[in-house]
């Protein structure tokens, strides 16, 4: 008896129907990803794992209010006048929460200062907004005064039109955070590929799309406050939520540079320059770039720097004895290319020349990637059908039949 009692209790305070239960089930698991990610966080001690966690739980609030509405609870009481007063979407704090998760993943440096709280307030100044209008209502008016068009605050438009104005700025903060980082890691090591987060970007690309669509439903149905229409929006959210909780969650790259660049101005030891010469006047010299590429050519070409898989700019400064910023510039500038790129193009040629010796008829195409200092099958397809317009295994056909026509 008991356990037929239970279900129908549960269904008499929670109408279980399709659009209820799937956005309470995105809820649950919101709720999952945000405990787990912050025990991983707290011991592992990353920081990005936190804010991610902070974000997640805030996401899986946003979502929950549709989850009760479609139940019934806003038309029922007592639910309906407790619900009104919790601030559930927090559109202003969690786009806040957001880039910081994203300047914590991408910048291996970053703290949070006392300069950055001003990020904050938009999301205190409404939390007082509620504050205050509970404590008006309950203990001054003793009834639902600032409730009497029975609408919830979130929902009203002045504070939709903000939030979604906040979240569209953090993104794009964020997306100029994630340009910034891939360039800068492009330009300071050879195996860049597996450091550039992609899934970060497909995250915010995806999130973007989501707010296009969310301003036309803006225009094309200004009443914001209508549940019912906006049932698919939010599902939509909530497999973005999935997707970037899942990659948080399993994710183990983590950053290695910073996004303010302080590793590439620090002064390596015992730096040879000219008497009385500042550095930002030797690394403006031309002469000077073109005797650094000299020196980069011969450590490529005779010592074959290029076969460390784990080749990074400050692993030839200290082998020149110079600065990480010198050879920078040497390379964006005398050779036109990023450091990535300039390391790569000698592994290709590498495994072009041991193509032609034959090297694939004693080993596989990837063993001889790895030999020329590649790390990663992907990375390898992928940069030697950018310089050669040849996936490997079509080089290879095709130098089988050229070498079969000679003979």
């Amino acid at each position: 008896m008991f356990l037929y009692v239970i279900p129908y209790l549960l269904t008499m305070l929670f109408d279980f129907n399709f659009k209820s239960t799937t956005l309470l089930f995105c809820c649950f698991h919101g709720t999952l990803f945000s405990v787990l990610l912050l025990t991983k966080g707290a011991r592992k001690g990353e920081k990005s794992s936190i804010w991610l966690s902070i974000f997640t739980f805030l996401a899986a609030l946003y979502i929950l209010p549709f989850a009760l509405g479609y139940a019934g609870w806003y038309s029922k009481n007592p639910y309906r006048e407790f619900l009104f007063y919790v601030p559930f979407q927090q559109l202003f704090l969690f786009p806040v929460v957001l880039y910081f998760y994203f300047q914590t993943l991408l910048d291996k440096n970053f703290h949070f200062s006392k300069n950055l709280v001003w990020h904050f307030v938009p999301p205190i100044l409404y939390l007082l907004y509620t504050i205050f209008i509970f404590l008006a209502d309950k203990f001054y008016f003793g009834y639902s005064h600032f409730y009497a068009n029975g609408r919830d605050k979130d929902f009203d438009s002045w504070y939709q039109v903000a939030g979604f104005l906040s979240l569209a700025t953090y993104l794009i903060l964020s997306l100029q955070l994630l340009k910034k980082y891939k360039i800068l890691i492009f330009n300071t090591y050879s195996f860049a590929d597996e450091l550039t987060f992609s899934w970060a970007k497909k995250f915010l690309y995806a999130l973007l799309s989501i707010l296009v669509l969310r301003l036309l439903f803006f225009i094309l149905n200004p009443e914001w406050a209508n549940f019912g229409a906006k049932f698919w929006y939010y599902c939509c959210f909530s497999v973005l939520v999935y997707y970037i909780s899942i990659n948080g969650l399993l994710n183990v790259v983590t950053s290695l540079t910073s996004l303010s660049q302080k590793d590439l101005h620090v002064e390596p030891p015992k730096l040879k320059t000219q008497k009385g010469n500042q550095l930002d006047d030797e690394l403006s010299s031309a002469r000077d770039l073109k005797k650094w590429k000299v020196q980069l050519e011969a450590l490529m070409t005779n010592e074959k720097y290029y076969k460390n898989p784990e080749l990074s700019v400050f692993d030839l400064a200290k082998e020149l004895n110079t600065h990480p910023k010198k050879i920078s510039q040497t390379i964006n500038q005398e050779f036109a290319m990023n450091f990535n790129d300039y390391v790569n193009q000698y592994r290709i040629k590498a495994v072009i020349d041991l193509l032609h010796a034959g090297a694939h008829e004693k080993q596989t195409l990837l063993a001889i990637a790895f030999d020329c200092g590649f790390n990663s099958k992907s990375t390898f397809n992928r940069v030697f059908k950018y310089q050669t317009s040849y996936t490997p295994a079509a080089f290879c056909q095709k130098l089988t039949v050229n070498t079969g026509a000679k003979s």
